[in-house]
This record gives C-alpha cells, structure tokens and sequence, in this order.
C-alpha cells in the first residue's frame, strides 16, 4: 500500500518550538528566583540579630527599660505609620537628605573634576579644599545657626558640606588615575578634547565617582542626624530626640532601624545605576 505514516521515533517538529519556549521561560523564572535568593543572603545576619535580640528579651535576659523587644518596636511604628507621622518624618528627612546631597555633591562633583582637569585649578584650589576637608563639618552647626538661623537652611547646608568633600576627592583622584595610555590612544586617533573627555576620561572616572556618591550619600545621612538636632520640629532626627525626651526606647530604637533600613534602599540604588553605567567593565568580583 502507499499510505505513508509518520514514524514513531521522527522527532515531532511542532512540538519543539512550545518545548523550548517553556525551557526558556523555566529557565529565565530560575534566573530571576536565583538572583533574589542572592540579594536576600545579605539579610540573614540581621535577621539573626532580631532573632537573638526577640529571643533575649523573651527570656530576661534583657531588660525592657535597656532595651524593648522587637514586637514592641513594631508595635510603635505600625502606630506611626497608621496615624501618618512616621511618612511625615521620613519625607522630611529625605527631602533634606536630596537637596543637601544634590548641592552639596554636586558641587563636589564639579570642583572635582575642574581641578582634576586643570593643573592651575589644582594650583590654585586644592590646598584651600584640603585645609577645609580637615574641620569636622559638624563642629560647623552652631555656626551656620547664628548665620543661617533655625529654620531649612542650616541643616540643608550642614547636610550638603558632608556630601561635598567624598564627591570632590573621589572626582579629582577618578581623572587623574586614568591610564596615560588611553589618553595616548584618544590623541593617536586625534580625538578633541570635547571628544577626549566624553569618551576617554568620564568613562574611566565613573567608578571613582559612584564610589564617591554612594559614600557620600552615606556621610550626609549621618550628617543629617546633627542637622535634625538644630530647632527641626520633624523628621527622624527629631523622632531620636522626641524619644529621648519622652523616654521611649521604643521611638527610638524604631528610629535608628529607618535610618539603616533607608539608607541601605539608596545605596542598593545607587549599586543598580553603578552597574547598569558600568557594565562595560571587567573587573574581578570575588571568588
């Protein structure tokens, strides 16, 4: 007979493209799971902390007037958060964490790279940048509350001295550590300096300068700390104090917990923007 029939062991070529369609896409939900499991490893340590600090203060071990349990913390904040006062502090401090930050750093960030650019500027600048770098820019608050007064001023301008000099430092040293020979390069293929500086020196500065933001901003957090102290009627450095004065550790043991919890959600960002301008490197990421 000529009735042909399909053999039993001829791969089924309709079917392959679902099979590797679901491999793929069992593949990328493993790829995006792993890649979560990986981010939440650097929390085990903290929630062994908690762990331990619940467990102690279950059984004594600690007592609640030295330090209250973990239910009792988040017992106040749910409260806060509820009555809407914990947004109200949270939004204050940011707002003066950015603007602090994005004056005061980006003036950094310009200062920095025009005396890393410029051998006069160098001349001219650094040493009265250096000399400044060495006055703890908290001994400053009371001066800038005689000049500035009690009210955003000082505290924005306290928050924004501590994120000028790691910008500064970290530009300056970014452009003078790039390689001699890629400059070389940049001027063999006759390269402006417009063009050098766009595609030869910004690009192997980067690292230098996130290094510099992401310290910075951490510097300008503590900064903000003091900077709440002066007259500040809101925000978490006025939640510490308010704690204090009321004799809550409650308030504020919840009150040091935003300050790590926040920072640390800026610096992850911070780390996402590095490593999606950075992508061209390759550098050695730990064994």
């Amino acid at each position: 007979m000529a009735v042909q029939t399909r053999s039993t062991l001829a791969p089924d070529v309709d079917a392959a493209p679902a099979d590797l369609t679901r491999t793929s896409s069992s593949s990328a939900r493993n790829e995006v799971l792993l890649r979560v499991l990986r981010g939440l490893t650097g929390f085990i340590l903290p929630a062994l902390l908690v762990l331990v600090w619940h467990l102690a203060s279950v059984s004594g071990a600690v007592k609640p007037y030295l330090l209250p349990p973990p239910t009792a913390v988040v017992t106040t904040l749910w409260e806060l958060a509820l009555n809407g006062t914990l947004a109200k502090h949270v939004q204050a401090s940011v707002t003066r964490w950015v603007i602090g930050f994005v004056l005061g750093g980006g003036l950094g960030l310009l200062l920095g790279s025009w005396v890393g650019l410029s051998r006069g500027a160098e001349r001219t600048l650094d040493t009265s940048v250096q000399m400044l770098r060495t006055v703890p820019f908290l001994a400053m608050a009371p001066l800038l509350i005689i000049w500035l007064g009690l009210d955003e001023a000082p505290k924005i301008t306290l928050v924004g001295l501590a994120a000028f000099f790691p910008l500064y430092i970290n530009t300056f040293a970014g452009i003078r550590n790039v390689d001699r020979k890629l400059i070389e390069v940049g001027q063999v293929y006759g390269l402006s300096r417009a063009e050098m500086l766009v595609r030869v020196i910004i690009p192997a500065a980067l690292p230098a300068v996130f290094t510099g933001v992401r310290y910075g901003l951490g510097v300008a957090w503590l900064a903000l700390v003091v900077a709440e102290l002066m007259g500040a009627t809101r925000g978490l450095g006025f939640m510490l104090v308010e704690g204090r004065e009321l004799v809550r550790l409650d308030i504020i043991v919840g009150g040091l917990i935003l300050f790590s919890l926040v920072g640390k959600i800026v610096d992850q960002f911070v780390r996402l923007l590095e490593a999606r301008f950075l992508r061209w490197r390759d550098t050695f990421s730990g064994g």
